[in-house]
């Protein structure tokens, strides 16, 4: 490796939120997490509710005004799209396409035979 290049690569500390922490190596000197593997819900298998501007609140006091029914809205009636206009024009062209003979190459004629 060259020197003077990398970065210093020394001891670390990860602490997660939930209090756990760790010792790794890392070019900083201390991480802080937020949620980790000890605090996860997929690790874990505990559910935890992270509610974020009273969502579950919310959610409730719309579900205590129905009485506890859920609702549906009705479907919207979708209106069928027109089909696009087909074409009906023929492209006429005034020059013919001419076939090369695979055997030609670029330079050389080749006769015909007669």
């Amino acid at each position: 490796m060259k020197a003077d290049i990398h970065p210093k690569y020394d001891l670390c500390t990860i602490t997660c939120a939930c209090g756990y922490s760790f010792v790794t190596r890392s070019t900083l000197p201390e991480i802080h997490l937020e949620i980790c593997a000890n605090c996860h819900p997929f690790f874990t298998g505990k559910q935890k509710l992270i509610d974020s501007a009273g969502r579950v609140e919310r959610f409730t006091r719309r579900f205590e005004k129905t009485g506890g029914k859920t609702v549906r809205l009705k479907a919207k009636t979708k209106t069928p799209k027109p089909a696009p206009a087909v074409s009906t024009r023929k492209v006429l062209t005034t020059t013919a396409k001419v076939k090369k003979n695979k055997s030609e190459k670029p330079g050389k004629k080749v006769e015909s035979p007669k």
